[in-house]
């Protein structure tokens, strides 16, 4: 989702247990694992999860993998806080975003667009429904899959950031385990979710950021007078 590295464009969830349908992994269109994941995060109206995220770019041998933790609160309040090796935090909620690092002591805020909060990351975990008629959805499995999952692969209907997405998504409960995201120049972000607690109780301060009296904040929302 973020706007670095590919989180607003990622992450998260998992709920509880759903009833599986009678038809057989290789019987169910793919459609109906889709729904049955939107159905798993419309049903949690929060949650943490643990993440690892790998990204792998085009001009760069080494991948650069980060660990973190994600919370999110319903309808659409979500906070990322990275551990290693860089420790950043990105907070999104009601169109804002707000980026912090601290190594550089800045603060980043940024208007998202209505438009963009419905696809990608943000568009994956909000539960709202909706997602077969934005991407065009197929069975596509790939090496490494958990037992008992389904890989599909979203293709977005209109061209935007990101080429196209891959899911794991465990096919009995519609918890989603990890995410691919590949961009146009054929880089790569993946997100791998574990630990997840669903129903946190996630206080207003968990979506805020508070930073020293020196930081230097750069707004690019016009909000800010000075």
């Amino acid at each position: 989702m973020i706007i670095a590295a590919g989180w607003a464009a990622c992450a998260i969830c998992l709920a509880a247990a759903l009833t599986a349908p009678a038809e057989t992994a290789a019987q169910e269109p793919p459609e109906a694992v889709l729904a049955r994941m939107e159905k798993t995060f419309a049903g949690m109206t929060s949650f943490q999860v643990d993440f690892e995220q790998t990204s792998t770019s085009m001009t760069s041998t080494l991948p650069m993998t980060q660990k973190g933790r994600a919370f999110f609160r319903r309808p659409d309040a979500m906070r990322w806080e990275y551990g290693a090796p860089e420790k950043n935090i990105y907070v999104f909620k009601a169109g804002l975003l707000l980026s912090y690092f601290p190594d550089d002591n800045q603060l980043w805020r940024q208007q998202v667009p209505p438009e963009r909060s419905e696809i990608e990351i943000l568009g994956l975990l909000s539960g709202k429904g909706g997602l077969a008629k934005k991407y065009i959805v197929e069975n596509n499995p790939f090496p490494e899959s958990a037992p008992g999952s389904a890989q599909l692969k979203l293709t977005p209907k209109e061209e935007g950031e990101y080429s196209h997405f891959l899911l794991e998504i465990d096919r009995a409960s519609g918890i989603l385990r990890r995410v691919l995201l590949f961009d146009w120049g054929e880089n790569r972000t993946e997100f791998v979710f574990s630990k997840l607690k669903p129903g946190a109780r996630l206080a207003d301060s968990v979506f805020d950021i508070k930073v020293p009296g020196n930081c230097e904040i750069i707004d690019e929302t016009g909000t800010i007078k000075r």
